[in-house]
């Protein structure tokens, strides 16, 4: 079911959020346009790092050369793989990507042990096959063939969490731009890709050596890494945001506040390279604490406060909710967190900091 409107949808996809950012840049557009392309690479990019005089707003913190290389490489017959710590916005990408290259993010492949090659390729209507036989009625499309027969892009996510036999079903469709359907006659039995067809795939780096892909799908695509956030107030700010607009979509009306942000981000930061604000080296969580992930506690501050209390959430609820976070890969993860709370936040002032160490009791086992 196509996607119209964001009402009493928690996340609708990018062309629908910003149908109306990508209606301007449409009748701005005057530049040339790839085959198939909905915008043009300048619109394209201006959808995705924010254009002043036409009202589109910035949607990915990150290097301005890296979208660049990026639609180039899908104007190209390669394929783009997105590599990257988790929660480095990897997929936000990709749905941006395909939403401003297509007009279309949904055709999207969610890799896993269990993924198979008919959720990706095409499966058939089993009753239409006992009664038919295998027709052009009876084959059900799956995002790959949809992409190919419309010439639009398709998603692969956490491509290497997919058995190598899975992957390789790529390697045609990305060389030779042709999909064999060999089940069924004639012309139907091959299916070429139109203009505008191609697929960005995600991988995580942590997760690379679980299915690593063959050699022979790797020269089949452009690998672009993205990066976590080099700048301090350029995540605090991100943060901000994106759980604001979270809270208000939760029906919290008290926005996140800023001095527990701050303290938030930089526990996060710290967590995440091992060393504190003044150089004193430290324990790095094993779990990952990436900036998605200090929106989502983020997010569950303000809840918290909101339904419980009916303010905006204090310091003392992040300990709370980074209990979450740091128990999800390792228990040491806790004993980590709580040595970090007793022994590095305590050269530090505010009355955030304090709240913040005084709660660290809060944690499971404490």
């Amino acid at each position: 079911m196509t996607v119209t409107t964001t009402a009493h949808v928690q996340r609708p996809p990018a062309e629908v959020r910003y149908a109306d950012e990508l209606a301007r840049l449409r009748a701005a557009d005057d530049a040339p346009t790839p085959p198939g392309w909905a915008l043009s690479l300048r619109a394209a990019r201006a959808f995705i790092v924010g254009d002043e005089k036409l009202g589109v707003t910035r949607k990915f913190v990150g290097d301005p050369s890296l979208i660049d290389r990026a639609l180039v490489s899908l104007a190209t017959s390669r394929g783009l793989l997105l590599v990257g710590d988790p929660g480095t916005a990897k997929s936000l990408l990709s749905e941006l990507l395909a939403a401003a290259v297509s007009g279309d993010s949904t055709l999207t492949i969610q890799g896993g042990a269990a993924t198979t090659e008919d959720q990706i390729k095409y499966s058939w209507n089993y009753a239409l096959l006992v009664a038919e036989g295998p027709t052009e009625r009876s084959l059900v499309p799956a995002p790959l063939l949809r992409g190919m027969a419309h010439g639009q892009v398709v998603r692969f996510e956490e491509i290497t969490r997919c058995p190598l036999e899975v992957q390789d079903c790529l390697l045609s469709p990305l060389s030779d731009r042709v999909l064999a359907v060999p089940e069924l006659p004639g012309d139907g039995g091959m299916v070429f890709a139109k203009e505008g067809f191609n697929i960005i795939a995600t991988a995580n780096t942590r997760d690379r050596g679980v299915n690593d892909m063959s050699s022979a799908l790797k020269r089949r695509f452009n690998f672009e890494t993205v990066f976590p956030i080099a700048d301090f107030d350029t995540e605090l700010s991100l943060v901000e945001a994106e759980a604001g607009t979270l809270l208000r979509r939760s029906g919290v009306t008290a926005p996140p506040r800023r001095d527990v942000l701050e303290v938030l981000v930089t526990a996060f930061r710290e967590l995440r390279a091992g060393r504190t604000a003044r150089g004193d080296e430290m324990e790095r969580l094993s779990s990952v604490m990436s900036t998605a992930e200090a929106v989502s506690v983020a997010h569950a501050v303000g809840l918290r406060g909101w339904f419980l209390r009916g303010d905006a959430g204090t310091a003392a609820d992040l300990v709370s909710c980074l209990a979450g976070t740091a128990a999800k890969d390792s228990p040491e993860d806790l004993a980590k967190l709580r040595r970090y709370l007793e022994q590095h936040t305590s050269w530090r002032n505010g009355p955030q900091w304090r709240e913040l160490r005084d709660a660290r009791r809060e944690l499971p086992g404490g």
